[in-house]
């Protein structure tokens, strides 16, 4: 089963938002997401100062076997990319929650938060998804 740290919020299309303070949190995708998509050779990134709402397709996640949008989990501004998966993507792999980080957001709304998931609805939504796919 796949790691999913209890400190993160998460979305039901495999993001997770980490509070860095001051308003502003990293966005990723998780270990379940990276483990679908397989070894990541490139990721299109939202631009810096660029406003993005809840729910958009904001960056991109191009892997050896397919491409998979990225949604903003929140509404913001981005002010920041991690400029590392320019040149190793395979962070998104190798450390999806740590150095594989995608973008920041400073949160325009920040009770949008709570209408995310915690670690045990995500948690929960991994199996239900799990349960449902036969192999």
């Amino acid at each position: 089963m796949s790691n999913v740290p209890a400190e993160l919020k998460y979305t039901s299309s495999h993001e997770w938002v980490m509070a860095e303070g001051n308003g502003v949190y990293s966005v990723g995708i998780t270990e379940h997401a990276q483990e679908l998509l397989g070894d990541m050779v490139f990721i299109d990134l939202p631009e810096v100062g660029s406003t993005v709402n809840a729910g958009d397709d904001c960056a991109v996640a191009e892997s050896v076997k397919a491409a998979s949008d990225i949604y903003a989990p929140i509404s913001g501004e981005v002010v920041e990319v991690n400029e590392e998966l320019e040149g190793a993507p395979e962070l998104v792999n190798s450390a999806p929650y740590a150095e594989g980080w995608l973008f920041r957001i400073k949160a325009s709304d920040e009770d949008e938060l709570n209408e995310l998931l915690d670690a045990a609805g995500y948690q929960a939504l991994l199996e239900e998804e799990d349960g449902g796919e036969e192999e």
